[in-house]
C-alpha cells in the first residue's frame, strides 16, 4: 500500500467516524469519591488511596520533583499501560483520565522519563465490569471500532514498509535505505501508544541507544539501524550530549545487519499479531471512548518529548517525519470523538473548536518544512526560531486537547 492510500484511508475513517458519532449524548454523572490525587518527587509516587470502584477514573499527578516526569497506571502483568500522562514538568499538574475496569493494577512515576520508575503500588480497582450503555452506546462503539481499523490498517503498512527497509539495509543499499527509513517509521509513529502499551515491545522496536543502555536492554530496532545508516564523526556525541557516539559501539557486520533486521521483522510481526488479535480486540472495549482520546493526547506527547528537541533521529536528522507522523495519528483520534465532545453542550463545542484550531495552526507551520510526500528538510536545518513556533503550537494544542477524555466522559 503506497503512502497516498494510507493516508485516503485514514482521511476516509475520519470522514466515517463524523457521521457515526453526530447526533444526541446522554450526559454521565461524574463521582467525586473516583478523582485521586498523586505526588511525584525524585524517589516516590505517592498516590491518595490504593483502591476505586470500577469506572471512571481521574488522577491530578502534580511534579514535587526537579525532573520532568510521567505518571502510569499499569495492568495486573505490570507492563501492558491502561493509562499514562507524560512530560510533566516540576511544579506543574497533569490530569490523567481512564476507564478503569475490576481488577488489580499498578501505579508508578518516571521523573527523567527514563528506567524502571519509582514508587510503584499496587492499585486495587473492584465493582462491576463497565459496559457501554446508554442512548450513546452506539455512537461509542462505533468509535472503538473505527479506530481499531485505523490501527490495523497503519501496521499492516509497516509490515511492507519495514520488510522493503531491511532488504535495502541488509543488502547494504545505504543510499536506498536511508529514503526508506523515515517513511517506513510513518505508520509506527501514528499509532505509537498502542506499542508502548506492550511492556517491552516498544523499546524493542524504538529505543534510542541512550534510552536502553540506561534501562540496561539490548539495544535493537529502528534506531540501530539509524546509526549503521548515518555512521557518527569519530568525535561525535550520542543525544544525551555527553556519551562519546563511538563508545561500545562499531558498525555492524554484515552477519549482524541480518540479525538485527530479522529482529525488527520479527517485533512488527508481534505488533500485527497483537493488533489483530482477541486481546486487542478487549483492551478497546474495556479502555472504550477514553482509550482514543487518550491516544491522541499521548502522540502529541511523543511530539513534545522527543520530536521538536531532535534526539529521537538523531543520526538522521528526520525527526519531522516522526513530527508529521505523530500530530496525523493524534489528530485521526482527536477526529473520532469531537463529535462526542462537541455533544456536551457549549463548552464542548467550544473545547473541539480550540483544538481544530490548534491542530490547523501546527499543520500549517510544520507544511513550511516540507511534507511526508514530498520530504522535510533536516531538523538541522531548523533555526531557533522555527523550532520556538512549533514549540508554542504544540504547547497551545495540548493544553485544551488535556481536557478532551473528561469532557467525553462527563
Amino acid at each position: 500500500m503506497t503512502y497516498a492510500s494510507r493516508t485516503l484511508s485514514a482521511l476516509a475513517l475520519g470522514a466515517i467516524a463524523a457521521t457515526a458519532l453526530s447526533g444526541c449524548v446522554a450526559k454521565q454523572s461524574t463521582d467525586p469519591a473516583a478523582s485521586f490525587t498523586v505526588s511525584s518527587t525524585d524517589s516516590a509516587c505517592d498516590v491518595s488511596t490504593g483502591t476505586a470502584t470500577s469506572g471512571t477514573l481521574t488522577f491530578e499527578v502534580t511534579n514535587a520533583g526537579d525532573e520532568v516526569t510521567e505518571f502510569y497506571l499499569l495492568a495486573e502483568d505490570g507492563l501492558r499501560i491502561v493509562g499514562e500522562v507524560e512530560n510533566i514538568a516540576p511544579a506543574a499538574s497533569r490530569t490523567l483520565t481512564v476507564v478503569a475496569q475490576p481488577g488489580d493494577y499498578y501505579t508508578v512515576c518516571k521523573p527523567g522519563m527514563i528506567g524502571d520508575g519509582v514508587g510503584k503500588a499496587a492499585f486495587t480497582v473492584t465493582g462491576d465490569k463497565v459496559a457501554v450503555d446508554g442512548p450513546d452506546a452506539e455512537q461509542k462503539q462505533r468509535a472503538v471500532d473505527l479506530y481499531a481499523a485505523f490501527v490495523k490498517d497503519q501496521v499492516g503498512a509497516l509490515v511492507s514498509d519495514v520488510a522493503e527497509l531491511v532488504s535495502a539495509y541488509t543488502a547494504g543499499e545505504d543510499e536506498r535505505a536511508r529514503e526508506l527509513f523515515p517513511l517506513a517509521r510513518a505508520s509506527y509513529e501514528r499509532i505509537e501508544p498502542v506499542a508502548e502499551a506492550l511492556g517491552d515491545l516498544d523499546p524493542r522496536i524504538d529505543y534510542r541507544e541512550v534510552d536502553a543502555v540506561a534501562e540496561g536492554l539490548e539495544w535493537t530496532g529502528f534506531h540501530r539501524i539509524e546509526k549503521d545508516l548515518w555512521q557518527p564523526a569519530s568525535d561525535a556525541l550520542n543525544s544525551d550530549g555527553e556519551t562519546p557516539a563511538w563508545q561500545d559501539w562499531a558498525p555492524s557486520t554484515p552477519d549482524e545487519r541480518g540479525e538485527y533486521g530479522d529482529l525488527l521483522i520479527a517485533d512488527v510481526q508481534e505488533l500485527f499479531d497483537y493488533v489483530h488479535s482477541e486481546e486487542f480486540t478487549t483492551v478497546l472495549a474495556d479502555q472504550g471512548i477514553a482509550g482514543i482520546s487518550n491516544g491522541a493526547v499521548a502522540l502529541l506527547d511523543e511530539v513534545a518529548t522527543g520530536k521538536i528537541t531532535g534526539e529521537e533521529d538523531w543520526w538522521s536528522h528526520t525527526d519531522l517525519y516522526d513530527f508529521a507522523a505523530n500530530v496525523e495519528g493524534s489528530k485521526m483520534a482527536f477526529s473520532l470523538v469531537q463529535e462526542l465532545a462537541a455533544s456536551k453542550g457549549a463548552d464542548g463545542q467550544a473545547l473541539v473548536d480550540e483544538i481544530a484550531t490548534g491542530y490547523a495552526d501546527l499543520e500549517s507551520a510544520l507544511a513550511q518544512h516540507g511534507s511526508l510526500q514530498d520530504g522535510f528538510v533536516p531538523f538541522t536545518d531548523l533555526t531557533d526560531g522555527d523550532r520556538r513556533e512549533l514549540i508554542d503550537l504544540i504547547n497551545a494544542l495540548a493544553e485544551p486537547l488535556s481536557q478532551l477524555t473528561a469532557t467525553t466522559l462527563s
